[in-house]
């Protein structure tokens, strides 16, 4: 661990102006903070936030991020709070550290929510200061590194996954490699022991016994290129453990397959030498086919800048080889840290594209689930290359289409898109994009994203706008049947109701608008009775009855065969109707439930006696359940509405269960008298434009 002194001269080194005394500061509020809290494995709890602010100067970065490295847990793990840290170190320092902290009450959540509601904050602090995520990565570096002293397998694996997915990958995409394959080289021994093993074993032996052939390459490669008259400097090493795995599982082969398992530096004094370095490698061995990248001309979206080939040796040994500058080197290896874009201001165009797609996607994900997967997406993928008619770049991942294009220069471009010319052909909008493709994007004005593009996009931006659309559609048409709904639940009122009794019964519910209403009523989310009240208190008080633990609708049906007192209840199975036969199963200390005759869980041999039950003479409420199928086009759901309205029966569940390009199939709860009442209903969606089939369930 990092003593107090040698800290602050590790800063002082690279920026003479800090406060030492503030950094001396920081150091001893956060032992004394952290206190007698130690680690799982036995260390003090203050070393871990100590050699955090260490990696932290090894990036060089300024005083404010070694201070919100040094104090970033004291909030959630010790009585400090943000105004403490405030009042000591300043508003700009309590920024980041709230930035940095996890939120203690998100700790109670499940696991995909709780990881979703960090990420979302996360996001929203590195939007506003990149320092964040610098401070956020060496953290899980460091816990990384300390992982295995964790005794619960579980949670290992669990933290393990957590870094491969989200951690390691946020390294990539600021182009901080280091961290980037450290992360991935500890979650791997995690995730797969056995795969790790192996593979590090097998490179202990090749490093063991190849009789200093890596030395020879790098010696071969530095003399070619001294010849020619260019000074450089060669290194080589293995290629990383994970990445020949990852290499393995994604091309089926066994580790003997590998080929270019060795890789090569070779550092160059400038961008000019790259190129001379590179035709003289070509000219003195033989390069691979379609293994040449040129990420100098164009460098990746975290900045990074290289030149890769792979090219065969003697004995026909295939090597791959990275050629750049020193300064080249270091950006790549450290990425943003290296730029200290955050402090000049001047973020690369990519970074801001990047962060403000990230943005977007937060605003637009609907759940925790979403936003995980949108996330991975944006940050998880290999990229291609793809230009406007401008001649403007832009970089997506492999397999994205003209819908993930136009997504990528602007969310209003994507959401009009209608149709593609690719290199000058009007092509789908589902074909997959190659590299250096010009693409132009059609538009239509009255056009909007379309379901369907689901099916083939591959951004999370792309996916999480087209959820979006499509949900807001989905709730208009919603609020369409909520409206044909209200008009008849307010036509059983005993007053006419105008806008300012409708606008009362907002209120009253604690509703934002009349359209929330509307939509919570097509959605059945408001019983009828509840409308009521809400529109004219009181007006529901002949209908009060004594709350049972039976559903509301059973309570106006009567059950002859039944002891009186007893309690019985629908099965939600078959949903029997009056004029259905039905048989009763009572279980010991349960009440009665009732089935139709014809029931297919009768059949599954239920322990239960059987009782015989026949209806009595009150029959309403029962509920029924529907299978409609929809065609796809706008205004179906609101004439499904109108027919269930006409025939006087209310619905009081709606759900979407399946839904392609021409059709969507509802399951619809609909309260009716009787089996006749039913039957009426199903012969009028039938008979509908709108429907395509009804069936009861």
């Amino acid at each position: 661990m990092l003593r107090q002194y040698e800290l602050v001269e590790r800063v002082l080194k690279y920026e003479p102006d800090a406060d030492e005394a503030l950094l001396n500061r920081a150091y001893v509020y956060t032992v004394q903070k952290h206190g007698s809290q130690k680690r799982a494995s036995g260390d003090p709890y203050f070393s871990h936030p100590v050699e955090v602010a260490g990696l932290m100067t090894d990036l060089k970065l300024d005083q404010e991020t070694i201070i919100t490295a040094l104090l970033h847990d004291t909030v959630e793990d010790t009585l400090a709070t943000i105004e403490d840290i405030e009042k000591n170190f300043g508003r700009d320092v309590a920024r980041l550290v709230d930035g940095v902290t996890k939120l203690s009450k998100i700790e109670a959540m499940p696991e995909d929510e709780r990881a979703a509601e960090n990420l979302r904050k996360f996001l929203l602090a590195m939007s506003e200061d990149i320092r964040v995520l610098l401070v956020k990565l060496g953290d899980r570096l460091h816990n990384m590194r300390t992982l295995h002293f964790i005794k619960n397998e579980d949670k290992r694996r669990r933290i393990a996954r957590e870094t491969m997915d989200i951690y390691a990958p946020l390294a990539d995409r600021v182009g901080m490699y280091e961290y980037m394959r450290e992360m991935q080289l500890l979650a791997f021994e995690q995730l797969e022991p056995e795969a790790y093993r192996t593979i590090t074993g097998r490179l202990e032996q090749i490093r063991s016994g190849d009789g200093g052939q890596v030395d020879g390459i790098a010696l071969a490669i530095k003399q070619a290129l001294a010849e020619a008259g260019l000074k450089v400097e060669v290194s080589g090493r293995e290629k990383h453990p994970y990445s020949i795995w990852k290499k393995m599982a994604e091309r089926h082969v066994s580790f003997e397959q590998v080929t270019d398992i060795m890789a090569f530096r070779v550092i160059t004094e400038s961008e000019a030498d790259c190129y001379a370095a590179l035709g003289v490698l070509h000219r003195t061995w033989q390069m691979i086919p379609g293994r040449f990248k040129d990420y100098i001309s164009t460098p990746k979206t975290n900045g990074y800048r290289s030149l890769h080939t792979s090219l065969i040796h003697e004995n026909s040994m295939r090597v791959e080889v990275q050629i750049r500058t020193s300064e080249m080197h270091r950006t790549n290896e450290f990425g943003l840290a290296a730029h200290w874009a955050y402090k000049q201001g001047d973020r690369p165009d990519g970074q801001v594209g990047w962060l403000r797609d990230l943005i977007e996607i937060v605003d637009a994900s609907h759940d925790a689930e979403e936003l995980l997967e949108h996330t991975r997406m944006a940050i998880y993928q290999d990229r291609i290359f793809a230009f406007t008619p401008k001649g403007a770049l832009f970089q997506l991942p492999k397999g994205s289409t003209p819908v993930d294009f136009a997504f990528a220069v602007h969310t209003d471009l994507g959401a009009q898109a209608v149709g593609a010319k690719i290199n000058g052909r009007h092509m789908p909008l589902r074909t997959v994009l190659g590299n250096g493709d010009v693409v132009e994007i059609i538009k239509g004005a009255d056009a909007a994203p379309q379901l369907e593009w689901l099916g083939y996009v591959v951004t999370g931006k792309a996916r999480a706008a087209i959820r979006r659309a499509v949900r807001l559609r989905e709730r208009d048409e919603i609020v369409e049947i909520g409206r044909m709904l209200y008009d008849e639940i307010s036509a059983r009122l005993p007053a006419k109701v105008g806008k300012k009794a409708l606008a009362a019964a907002v209120k009253r519910l604690s509703l934002e608008d009349e359209d929330e209403l509307m939509y919570r009523i097509g959605s059945a989310k408001l019983a009828d009775r509840e409308v009521m009240e809400a529109l004219v208190p009181g007006s529901t008080a002949q209908f009060e009855e004594e709350e049972q633990d039976w559903p509301r609708q059973e309570s106006v049906i009567s059950i002859r065969g039944l002891t009186p007192g007893v309690g019985f209840k629908l099965a939600d199975c078959c949903h029997p109707l009056p004029g259905d036969r039905i048989v009763g199963l009572r279980k010991a200390n349960q009440g009665v439930v009732v089935h139709a005759i014809d029931c297919l869980e009768l059949a599954n041999g239920i322990d239960a006696d059987w009782l015989d039950l026949s209806w009595g003479k009150r029959s309403g409420g029962a509920v029924g359940r529907l299978s409609v199928v929809l065609y796809n086009r706008p205004g179906t759901l609101a004439e499904m509405a109108g027919t269930f309205a006409k025939n006087h029966a209310n619905v009081v569940n709606l759900e979407l269960v399946e839904r392609d390009s021409p059709f969507h199939t509802y399951e619809v709860d609909v309260e009716v008298q009787d089996l006749a009442h039913l039957t009426r209903i199903l012969s009028s969606l039938r008979a509908s434009e709108a429907v395509a089939q009804a069936e009861r369930i």
